[in-house]
């Protein structure tokens, strides 16, 4: 388990709510997709996609890499959320399962922690479409995350 100097969830709503949205605003391909942060909450994390015709695939659908890029940060930020003070996170594997053509107004990941451990942690990410006020599962990912001092 973990054996950090910080528990998980132990900084308040406000520093952790900080913590991730300056890490967020530092990510040049969350900037470059118009991706937005969502919800902030210790173990879980959303991001907001927008449509845009730059971001799909020759059958208007959104590109499964733009959907796997939001997938991966959604499940990296939620597992931030659990990282002790002074580490940050860094993807060491995951698993998608691209389960219907994302297609509507927006996406949204949903990122939430399995486990977090003192080294691993592993999310799972479910991501939607939204369309008409409709939420469609469009896909599932499991990834495995490494905790690493924060560089200088």
């Amino acid at each position: 388990m973990t054996t950090s100097t910080a528990a998980p969830g132990a900084q308040d709503s406000a520093a952790l709510q900080a913590r991730i949205r300056d890490s967020f605003d530092r990510s040049g391909l969350m900037r470059h997709l118009g991706a937005r942060l969502g919800d902030v909450a210790p173990g879980r994390v959303h991001i907001h996609l927008p449509y845009s015709s730059s971001l799909t695939q020759h059958l208007g659908y959104f590109h499964a890499g733009a959907t796997t890029a939001i997938a991966d940060a959604a499940g990296g930020f939620a597992a931030m959320t659990q990282a002790p003070q002074g580490h940050t996170v860094l993807s060491v594997e995951f698993k998608i399962n691209l389960m219907a053509p994302a297609q509507g107004e927006s996406l949204e990941a949903i990122g939430r922690i399995i486990r977090s451990g003192r080294t691993l942690t592993v999310a799972q990410v479910d991501v939607y479409a939204l369309s008409a006020g409709n939420k469609t599962p469009v896909a599932l990912m499991q990834q495995t995350l490494i905790n690493l001092p924060e560089p200088a």
